[in-house]
């Protein structure tokens, strides 16, 4: 009878495990301002609700290729002013509805309407029309040639949504992913369960859960604790060290798409001189910010665009640290004492922590900011809608997102019309020769102009439970990509 009743505990314990082992909880620094990836422009949405809740008609991949998602396939014509995708069948959205082309034209039509609130707007500028060839064909014309239009519409902007749910996505997010919303718990965490239905192949895990803690101190605690299975991109790379020597987590490093940046607000005073820009960008010691508030994790940059882009320059040259020069050039532009200004700080370590130490920088040539912490939503509201600042620092995480700098109204108000000239050649230009040199003559022309001062691209540093696999090491957009995530056996 004792080996029988240790045999049963065994058994228990094991089946006890297997359950525990097909759900996951996540830890995020920055909670979402709502669930809608195409209504606002806060990263934190995408990297919960991307491929697991929305899907697009095309998505990136771990290695940041384009891969079909919607759209099983698609062909261009010889003008290429034609794309025809072609749809897979039997997926429905969350709430039953059918997909199909309709939705396919019901959310581009949306996406690039004139009161159209995307955050990203300019990705569907050169769609011309969109029209339903069958329920599972659609063709979209271009205005022009746009061989980048597949890259596009990976994007997180660009999912597809139901025209039956779309009003209410902020907070009841219906898709057509693997994964089902289940609960938003405000302040504290983000649900989701597995979606028995889904049209694709099935995912590992039966439920998710994204779980905001903002405190590197309390993230470290709730690893520890064991209470996160993973923290994806952990906020305290101070600790990175701890979890490598401890055998029940992985550290994981890999490189994002995100351009850490001191923006500038170009139309203001005195920001709005490229010899006071260039002055801010000779004070800062970039590897010092790196050293001090990364902990040696990121590369300098020169320019907005990723060194791992086969296109990227180094530029770093044209605004290396050289505090004397920032002086004569302060001078130079009618500044000899410096100015004042103010530097607007959203929640992320690398904001808050480089904030502090390019203030002290700035202070050594004259430059005083008054520093002010802001929350994410007062960060859109005040900063990137209002322009009302001086200085920010922020990570553009999206993928190869130079064109920004071309945008009527950016909140670091560039778009100087032989940039915007230059992009709009870049979108209309196919041959990768080609593409390639405009990319290096738009990052060339920022840099010189010191549109803002370019920092670091943001190092990618996860850790997780050992037994976890799938999670992606590289970022190349904002997401929590849970499809291919299981527990080892």
């Amino acid at each position: 009878m004792k080996t029988l009743a240790l045999t049963l505990a065994a058994a228990l314990c094991a089946t006890t495990a297997m359950a525990q082992n097909t759900s996951i909880t996540l830890g995020m620094q920055l909670e979402p301002p709502n669930l809608d990836p195409t209504g606002a422009a806060a990263g934190a949405i995408d990297e919960v609700v991307y491929a697991n809740i929305f899907e697009g008609l095309t998505r990136f991949g771990s290695d940041g290729a384009v891969l079909p998602a919607l759209a099983r396939e698609w062909e261009v014509s010889e003008d290429g002013l034609v794309y025809t995708f072609t749809l897979v069948e039997g997926a429905t959205f969350h709430d039953g509805t059918a997909f199909d082309a309709q939705d396919v034209k019901f959310s581009l039509d949306r996406a690039r309407a004139e009161d159209s609130t995307n955050a990203q707007k300019a990705l569907f500028a050169s769609i011309a029309d969109v029209e339903v060839l069958s329920p599972t064909q659609v063709a979209i014309t271009l205005s022009a040639p746009n061989g980048a239009l597949p890259f596009n519409l990976a994007w997180g902007d660009a999912v597809i949504v139901a025209e039956e749910s779309a009003a209410d996505n902020a907070t009841n997010p219906v898709g057509t992913g693997p994964f089902r919303f289940a609960d938003w718990v405000q302040g504290d965490r983000v649900e989701m369960v597995r979606n028995d239905d889904y049209w694709g192949e099935a995912v590992a895990l039966e439920s998710a859960t994204f779980k905001f803690i903002s405190d590197p101190t309390a993230a470290f605690a709730a690893m520890m604790a064991g209470d996160l299975d993973a923290f994806p991109t952990f906020p305290a790379p101070e600790n990175l060290i701890q979890f490598e020597a401890d055998p029940r987590y992985n550290v994981i490093v890999g490189s994002t798409e995100g351009e850490t940046i001191l923006a500038m607000n170009n139309g203001l005073e005195p920001l709005n001189n490229p010899l006071v820009r260039e002055a801010v960008s000779r004070a800062i010691d970039r590897q010092s910010i790196i050293d001090g508030a990364m902990f040696g994790y990121g590369t300098p940059i020169g320019t907005h665009f990723a060194p791992h882009n086969p296109a990227y320059v180094d530029l770093t040259e044209l605004s290396a640290f050289d505090p004397e020069r920032s002086r004569e050039l302060l001078a130079e532009a009618g500044y000899p004492d410096g100015f004042t200004t103010t530097l607007k700080l959203p929640p992320p370590a690398y904001a808050r922590r480089g904030g502090e130490i390019i203030a002290a920088q700035l202070r050594e040539v004259g430059i005083t900011v008054e520093i002010q912490n802001v929350e994410w939503a007062d960060w859109l509201e005040t900063v990137f809608r209002g322009r009302d600042y001086g200085f920010t620092i922020v990570s553009h995480t999206e993928p190869m997102d130079i064109g920004i700098y071309a945008r009527d109204g950016y909140y670091f108000d560039y778009a100087k019309p032989e940039f915007v000239a230059l992009i709009d050649e870049l979108e209309a230009t196919s041959d990768e020769g080609a593409r390639t040199d405009l990319m290096q003559q738009a990052q060339q022309m920022i840099a010189e102009e010191h549109v803002n001062a370019y920092l670091f691209q943001l190092a990618k540093t996860g850790v997780a439970d050992a037994r976890l696999r799938g999670l992606w090491e590289n970022s190349p957009t904002q997401a929590n990509d849970l499809t291919g995530v299981s527990w080892a056996e």
